[in-house]
C-alpha cells in the first residue's frame, strides 16, 4: 500500500499513475470503440451483415466473463505490471489481426476468438490494482481519471482508423489503429507502469530471508462468505445488462418515439458528454460521501430516465434529460463497483474479487441489448424492457445502500 499520509502526498509522488493506467486501459477498450468505424467498409467489401460483423462483440464479451477470475487470479500472482504489459501488446496485435479477414465466416469467427483471448490481459483490473494500491485517501479522483480510458478511447481510435481508412484502405485502419496504440501506450507502461505490489516483490528479490509483505484485504474464501460481495455482484450484472442495452437501443427508442434521425442522434451523444461528467464528478464524490449511498442514488437515475421515455418520450426537452442521466449512471456507476470493491474487501485479493465482478459485468454487457432488440421484435416496443430496466435499477439501488461497512478497513 501507499506509505502516503494524505491526498496532496498521494498526488504529489505518484500524479502521473492514474494518466499512465487511462492509457493502458484504452487498450481494453479499442475493439468496442473501434469496430463502428469499419462496418461500412466491411459490408461494402464481403456483403455481411451488421449484425454478423458486431457479432465479434458478444464474443469477446463471453471470453472476457470466462476469463475475468483466472485473469484476476494471475494479477494478484504476478503483479499489475506484469499483466498489463503483455495485455497492450496482445491486445493492439489482435486488434491489427481483424485487418487480415479473408471474407469467410469462419475466419472472422476465428479472429474475434483470439481477441476474446487476448481482451482480458488487458483487464481494467490491472490498471485500476495499480492505482488503488498508491492512492488511500483520494482513490476516488485517481479511479475516475484511470477509467476515462474508456471514452478517450471513444475520441480518438475512430478517428485515427478513419484517417487510415480513407487514405489507404480498410485493412490499413486496423494496422494503423495497433502502431499508433503500440507506440504510443507501451512505452509509457514499460517505463512508468508500476504498483505497490511490485515494489513489495522487489524488496523480497533483494532480501531473500524477508517474506513477502501482501496488500491487506480479504481472501476469496471471506469474501465469497460476506453478503456485501453478493451484493455487488448483482449491482454488478443488472447494471450492465439494463444500462447497456438501453444506450444500444437509445437512437431507436427515440425515433419511436416521433424524433427525426439526426435529431435522436444529437439527443443521444449527450450520452456519451455526460458519462465524462459523471465520471470526473464521481471521482471528486466518492473520496467525499459514502460509497454505497451514491450508488445506490446514482442507480436511480437510469430507472428517472426510462420513466421519463415512457411518460414523455416525444418530447424533446425530457428526451435530452434522459440522455443526460443515463450518461451520468454510464460514466459514474463503474467507478463505484471498484471503489466499494477495494474498501469491503481490500487488495489481497482484489485481481480475482474485481475480476468476478467484470464478469457479471461482461454478462450483462453481452445479453442487454440481445435482450432489449428481442423484446422489440416480439412487441414491436421497447416499453417492457424500459420498465425492466426501471425494476433492475431499483433492485441494484436496494443492493448497494444496504451493504454494510466492511469490518475490515482497506488500507489500514
Amino acid at each position: 500500500m501507499s506509505e502516503t499520509k494524505t491526498a496532496k502526498e498521494e498526488w504529489r509522488q505518484y500524479w502521473w499513475l492514474p494518466f499512465i493506467a487511462a492509457a493502458g486501459y484504452t487498450t481494453s477498450a479499442m475493439h468496442s470503440y473501434g469496430i463502428g468505424s469499419f462496418i461500412a467498409p466491411l459490408q461494402e467489401e464481403f456483403g455481411w451483415s451488421r449484425a454478423f460483423i458486431s457479432m465479434g462483440l458478444t464474443i469477446a464479451g463471453i471470453g472476457g466473463a470466462l476469463l475475468a477470475i483466472p485473469m484476476g487470479l494471475l494479477i494478484d500472482r504476478f503483479g499489475p505490471r506484469r499483466i498489463g504489459m503483455i495485455g497492450v501488446v496482445v491486445m493492439v496485435c489482435a486488434f491489427g489481426l481483424l485487418g487480415t479477414a479473408t471474407g469467410t465466416a469462419a475466419n472472422w469467427i476465428a479472429l474475434w476468438v483470439i481477441l476474446a483471448l487476448c481482451n482480458p490481459w488487458a483487464t481494467v483490473v490491472s490498471w485500476t490494482k495499480a492505482v488503488a494500491s498508491r492512492f488511500e485517501h483520494s482513490r476516488g479522483l485517481a479511479f475516475a481519471i484511470t477509467l476515462s480510458g474508456a471514452p478517450i478511447t471513444t475520441t480518438f481510435i475512430p478517428l485515427v482508423a478513419t484517417a487510415f481508412t480513407l487514405a489507404y484502405g480498410w485493412r490499413a485502419g486496423f494496422f494503423g489503429v495497433a502502431v499508433v496504440w503500440a507506440l504510443v501506450v507501451w512505452p509509457l507502461v514499460f517505463l512508468f507502469f508500476r504498483s505497490a505490489h511490485e515494489d513489495l516483490s522487489a524488496v523480497a528479490a533483494r532480501a531473500a530471508k524477508t517474506p513477502v509483505v501482501e496488500l491487506p484485504g480479504l481472501t476469496v474464501g471471506e469474501a465469497f462468505r460476506n453478503p456485501s460481495y453478493y451484493q455487488l455482484l448483482l449491482a454488478s450484472a443488472l447494471f450492465a445488462f439494463t444500462v447497456v442495452g438501453t444506450t444500444v437501443h437509445f437512437v431507436p427508442i427515440l425515433t419511436d418515439s416521433g424524433a427525426q434521425p439526426m435529431a435522436a442522434a444529437g439527443i443521444a451523444s449527450l450520452v456519451g458528454v455526460f458519462a465524462f461528467i459523471g465520471r470526473l464528478g464521481m471521482g471528486v464524490l466518492l473520496d467525499r460521501l459514502p460509497a454505497n449511498l451514491l450508488g445506490g442514488a446514482v442507480c436511480t437515475l437510469p430507472a428517472m430516465s426510462c420513466a421519463l421515455l415512457l411518460l414523455q418520450g416525444d418530447d424533446p426537452l425530457f428526451q435530452a434529460i434522459a440522455a443526460a442521466l443515463l450518461g451520468l449512471t454510464v460514466g459514474g456507476e463503474i467507478d463505484i463497483i471498484a471503489y466499494l470493491t477495494t474498501r469491503q474487501f481490500g487488495l489481497k485479493r482484489y485481481g480475482a474479487i474485481y475480476g468476478s465482478m467484470t464478469a457479471a459485468m461482461n454478462v450483462g454487457t453481452a445479453t442487454g441489448g440481445l435482450t432489449a432488440g428481442a423484446i422489440y421484435d416480439w412487441q414491436g416496443s421497447y416499453d417492457t424492457f424500459l420498465f425492466i430496466t426501471i425494476a433492475a435499477m431499483l433492485t441494484s439501488s436496494l443492493a448497494l445502500v444496504t451493504i454494510r461497512k466492511s469490518p475490515f478497513a482497506a488500507g489500514h
